[in-house]
């Protein structure tokens, strides 16, 4: 090297010093390394930072020796303005050689002895600050991505936990308890799976830790692995939802109890109307088939007492699926007693409609002055005695309604061609 050359090399090995002492420095000072340093580690953790002392150590080491060999060639360059070939050749070997003795540790901190008399390992410059590089940043990125996972997960899952001692106060005092409601036994899986993690986060964070699928070589990229938290978040949002619909119950249950009595009250009353109408059917139509009238509900009264019970003593959480439940089999039950009501009415149906077609037709003939035809008034009075008779015979009935019909046609037709022809 000439001397050109010692002083380029001088000066950029000089920018590398305060560029290595600066980040060793911030590597010392580095809140996630005090932190690793004062923690009880368990686990990856605990491997890995004890890897990562170790490194440190031969860091430090290799920057001594940088130091050293920098400052040593410095001297040398300062002895004389103008170096003599003695003084290149010295810097040069310096500068270029692989003189430089690391009396340490290989990068893991494993003392490697090198030589005869094991005095260490020789580099050169260029071979230390390339190591030193690789050193520093295997160590930062175990240090960052602890102190990544330490700076996300703790505090977020402090939180979680304020919220889910909230949502259990709120729970117990609408029933949602333990060994009472599923909701309540999923409160304590989740506060017992909050501790858990927490304790597992603060001894062995690098366990929560996900490298980046990128490749960066970045310090600590990658993310916290935040799973079992969001399954937990998850977990508790589904809680407080089913608690909010027990809110809602016991905000609106006595409405909901007052609409259910009157559904029932209803169907109650279409049933007892039913049974008297088939009591009426049965002696007033003969030869018709009149469908049997079931009771009243007496399960569904006998639930609907239980929830006016659970109401009064609070037991929201049971009186929620309770309510949803007879709220659809009480309209169930409505609907059922109406069509009950109409199966057994349709005899009674029939003949009020042969009635008013009876009626109907003689109105007709009497605008047509056929009122009195003897054969007319013959069939209108049989008819009419077997509509209003009981039992009536509703097909006898229908057929002399039939026949009525018939004359009277063949009676309007000659009415209807005179009519044609005077036109």
């Amino acid at each position: 090297m000439d001397r050109e050359e010692v002083d380029r090399a001088l000066a950029r090995l000089g920018a590398e010093y305060e560029a290595i002492e600066t980040s060793l420095l911030a590597l010392q000072d580095h809140a996630g390394r005090r932190l690793l340093e004062g923690a009880a580690l368990s686990g990856t953790t605990k491997e890995r930072w004890a890897a990562t002392e170790r490194a440190v150590t031969v860091l430090w080491s290799l920057f001594d020796a940088y130091t050293a060999t920098l400052e040593a060639a410095r001297e040398v360059r300062a002895r004389r303005r103008w170096p003599t070939p003695e003084d290149l050749a010295e810097l040069t070997e310096l500068l270029r050689g692989d003189g430089v003795t690391v009396p340490g540790a290989a990068d893991g901190g494993t003392v490697q002895e090198s030589g005869p008399a094991g005095g260490g390992e020789r580099y050169r410059l260029e071979e230390l600050v390339e190591r030193m590089n690789g050193l520093y940043a295997r160590s930062l990125d175990v240090i960052v991505a602890a102190d990544a996972v330490w700076s996300a997960l703790p505090a977020r899952i402090d939180l979680l936990s304020a919220e889910l001692q909230r949502t259990r106060s709120l729970a117990h005092s609408v029933g949602v308890r333990p060994g009472e409601h599923p909701a309540g036994d999923d409160l304590e899986r989740i506060t017992d799976e909050l501790a858990r993690l927490r304790a597992q986060v603060i001894a062995d964070p690098l366990a929560f830790w996900v490298s980046s699928s990128t490749g960066s070589s970045a310090p600590g990229g990658g993310r916290p692995d935040t799973g079992r938290y969001d399954r937990a978040a998850r977990a508790l949002e589904d809680i407080r939802r089913e608690i909010a619909a027990v809110l809602d119950v016991r905000q609106d249950a006595e409405h909901r109890l007052m609409q259910l009595r009157d559904v029932l009250s209803r169907a109650d009353r279409t049933l007892t109307e039913a049974r008297q109408a088939r009591g009426e059917v049965l002696a007033k139509i003969a030869a018709s088939e009149v469908p049997a009238v079931s009771g009243p509900p007496t399960a569904l009264h006998e639930q609907l007492a239980a929830a006016a019970e659970y109401r009064r003593r609070s037991l929201w959480h049971r009186l929620s699926p309770l309510l949803d439940s007879l709220e659809e089999r009480a309209e169930d039950e409505l609907h059922r007693a109406r069509e009950s009501l109409t199966a057994v009415t349709a005899p009674l149906a029939v003949r009020a409609e042969l009635r008013g077609r009876l009626d109907a037709y003689r109105a007709k003939l009497a605008r047509h002055g056929l009122a009195e035809d003897p054969l007319l008034v013959e069939r209108y009075d049989i008819a009419r005695r077997m509509l209003w008779s009981a039992p009536c015979d509703l097909r006898a009935a229908e057929h002399a309604v039939w026949r009525y019909q018939q004359a009277a046609a063949e009676a309007l037709v000659p009415q209807q061609a005179e009519g044609k022809g005077d036109s």
